[in-house]
């Protein structure tokens, strides 16, 4: 059997990333920039308020009180066309451009002003006591961005906030990776519809509703093909759908195993060529890898644990790849056992809670780690790793953790 390290390498190796495309703004939420993003112009454009006050020159203030007369009103939006000469100050608002001549802003509350509600006149005069220094309440021109600084590296999922950063830079079009297209078929006489009753031998498709949002959480497209049944004919025909859909994967759970009547690895090798179809890993060790008709296929086992498990080591990574992204996989830390753990030397991944205690994250397994037990993977923080040869590990004892 492989090695999971091996495994993984060996699949990856057959992916490449997809083509980019240009999409509006509004549809590039959680998309992976395929350019790197550079501002054109600093931001702000211009030095700015920081709050409502009143935009002075920080070297009138060194007298307790100080008084000024305001000489002009500055909304958000406006240009101002005063220079303030000694002595004076301008009322000025949030984001509001600080007039020439101004270097500080004193905030409305600081003053003797009391009238500040929303259709209020400028008063003739301020009076304060505070000191204050230049740029003391000012946002100065590009101190949040310079032009010509890339400020989103290409491969970065885009989150809101970025999202928000590109509209600043005025970025209505944006460049990024197409998705990939995943066929997902689950396989099996045995499965049933969700909302069918139950059967005496019998049990419900769970795989292909955690798969799938594990497919679109990865950032991919998924194509729900159904349950393939039993035979060559059903297997291929759900086969040659995807292959007409133009997919960039093939996905299925269950029928990659050595059983009389899996039949998704004798097609695949019927069709096209199987690269391996075991793993030296639980839970999961029946992972299959291939190609049908020109498009790759993985073949993961059929029990729900194993299955997610399989998706998360291999196909995560994959998508990620796929889509360039820089971020795609989970998180790896390393924490402590907080009890004594048993392995069967194959490298493993099992359901742990985490919570930390003094600072170190202490990781207790959920429950029966059997891999047909989903509540144990519900309950879960995190697969815990134990390395490939390793039968115990004690209580104490830190190993590497995929964050879930």
């Amino acid at each position: 059997m492989l090695s999971v390290h091996e495994a993984r390498e060996r699949i990856l190796s057959h992916f490449q990333k997809t083509a980019s495309e240009t999409l509006p703004l509004t549809a590039c939420a959680n998309r992976v920039l395929g350019v790197d993003i550079t501002a054109q112009h600093d931001i702000p454009l211009f030095d700015n308020s920081a709050m409502d006050g009143f935009a002075i020159r920080a070297e009138d203030t060194h007298a307790s009180p100080t008084t000024l007369s305001v000489v002009a009103d500055i909304p958000a939006g406006a240009t101002p066309t005063v220079t303030l000469a000694p002595g004076q100050a301008a009322r000025i608002m949030t984001g509001a451009q600080v007039p020439a001549g101004a270097n500080a802003v004193i905030p409305v509350e600081d003053t003797d002003v009391r009238q500040h509600a929303a259709g209020t006149f400028a008063p003739k005069t301020i009076t304060f006591t505070k000191t204050l220094k230049a740029g003391d309440n000012v946002r100065e021109r590009g101190i949040d961005m310079r032009a010509g600084e890339i400020v989103l590296q290409k491969g970065r999922t885009l989150k809101p906030q970025d999202l928000g950063l590109l509209a600043t830079l005025g970025m209505a079009q944006v460049t990024v990776h197409k998705k990939p297209r995943v066929a997902l078929l689950s396989s099996g006489d045995e499965l049933l519809t969700v909302d069918a009753p139950l059967e005496s031998g019998k049990i419900r498709d769970s795989n292909s509703y955690t798969l799938a949002a594990a497919i679109e959480n990865a950032g991919a497209d998924v194509l729900r093909l159904g349950v393939a049944k039993d035979s060559r004919e059903a297997v291929t025909a759900l086969f040659d759908q995807a292959m007409h859909e133009h997919v960039d994967l093939i996905l299925s759970s269950a029928g990659v195993s050595v059983g009389a009547f899996d039949f998704i690895k004798e097609v695949i090798e019927a069709n096209g060529s199987m690269d391996f179809w075991r793993v030296n890993m639980r839970p999961g060790k029946p992972l299959a890898f291939g190609s049908y008709r020109g498009i790759n296929f993985i073949g993961l086992p059929g029990n729900p644990v194993s299955a997610f498990v399989g998706f998360e080591v291999f196909v995560r990574p994959v998508l990620g790849q796929m889509s360039g992204s820089l971020d795609g996989n989970r998180q790896t830390v390393r924490v402590r056992c907080g009890e004594d753990i048993e392995s069967d030397g194959r490298e493993s991944y099992l359901r742990a809670k985490l919570r930390s205690e003094s600072g170190i994250l202490q990781a207790h397994l959920t429950g029966h780690q059997g891999s047909g037990n989903l509540l144990s993977l519900v309950q879960a923080d995190a697969l815990l790793i134990i390395p490939a040869g390793v039968k115990c590990v004690p209580a104490g004892q830190e190993v590497f953790a995929i964050l879930l």
